[in-house]
């Protein structure tokens, strides 16, 4: 069987892309969170950046041609900004840790 035409993997790709547009639509919303949701918010976003690195590791791991395209593919988008997907996942930790640093200091 292909990849993609796992129903698994096309499941978890509808729920991460799902689950990361409405943290996204949220997120827009964080100045206005008390600090109670913006602590759910944080680890809410950990949460999604593990999955999708759970995920992106699948397609890493596969030796189905089309997901290996799709890591290289990701790989050249990523490194026309000079980032290689293990940078690009230490950048939102390190962003998730300052989010995390400024509630600490208001707290």
């Amino acid at each position: 069987m292909a990849f993609f035409d796992s129903e698994i993997v096309q499941d978890e790709a509808r729920r991460l892309f799902s689950d990361y547009q409405q943290l996204m639509q949220l997120g827009s919303e964080y100045g206005k969170f008390d600090r109670e949701g913006k602590k759910l918010y944080i680890e809410r976003m950990e949460e999604m950046m593990d999955r999708y690195r759970v995920f992106m590791k699948r397609f890493e791991l596969s030796e189905d041609f089309q997901a290996k395209l799709t890591v290289e593919q990701l790989r050249t988008q990523l490194g026309q900004f000079g980032m290689t997907p293990e940078t690009m996942f230490q950048q939102m930790h390190q962003t998730l840790e300052r989010m995390r640093g400024q509630l600490e200091k208001e707290g």
